[in-house]
């Protein structure tokens, strides 16, 4: 297994997150020995779109990507509509990106992406009904069920997880990379 020890990963969510794709990728870093940290634009705790609750660590507001090692995105259709509208979030996801930090997305949780203007000239998945958004935005969709460009790890669903999680804790573990441009 990859050790991730010393590594410190922002999961960026609002209520309505699809519980298993927090849970699941959160459960893979800290295994591996990654600090997972709930950064949020809701103080206090969210809830998944299954009833999970989860406490918030940081506010959005508050939080800077140079503290962290790489980004999680769940998806959750209530979840990655709200989160994208938030200023200091999509702000927040972008910096990951100047800074070629790892971002790992998931499902409908690209939408944000195209707010932080970061696809252009990218390949990744989604949920299939986000491809036009994200093809607008300049990006490639592909039907994968994980996909990495240049430490951009996407997939489409929970049912691509173990997948996901693999190709996530391996490209923290390879840290920086120098084509994860905004």
């Amino acid at each position: 297994m990859t050790d991730l020890t010393g590594k410190r990963i922002a999961f960026l969510a609002t209520d309505g997150f699809e519980d298993s794709e927090l849970t699941s990728p959160w459960e893979a870093v800290t295994s591996a020995g990654a600090e997972a940290v709930l950064v949020s634009p809701n103080e206090g705790s969210i809830s998944g779109e299954k009833g999970h609750e989860q406490s918030v660590d940081l506010a959005v507001a508050s939080a800077s990507a140079g503290d962290f090692d790489a980004l999680v995105l769940p998806g959750g259709v209530q979840n990655a509509d709200d989160i994208r509208i938030v200023k200091d979030a999509v702000s927040f996801t972008r910096a990951f990106f100047d800074q070629h930090k790892p971002v790992a997305v998931i499902c409908h949780g690209g939408w944000i992406l195209t707010e932080a203007d970061v696809l252009k000239g990218r390949t990744l998945t989604s949920y299939p009904t986000l491809q036009t958004d994200l093809r607008n935005a300049g990006a490639t969709w592909v039907d994968e069920e994980v996909h990495v460009d240049q430490g951009l790890v996407s997939s489409r669903n929970p049912d691509d997880l173990p997948a996901f999680n693999a190709k996530l804790v391996e490209e923290v573990a390879e840290g920086k990379h120098s084509g994860q441009t905004a």
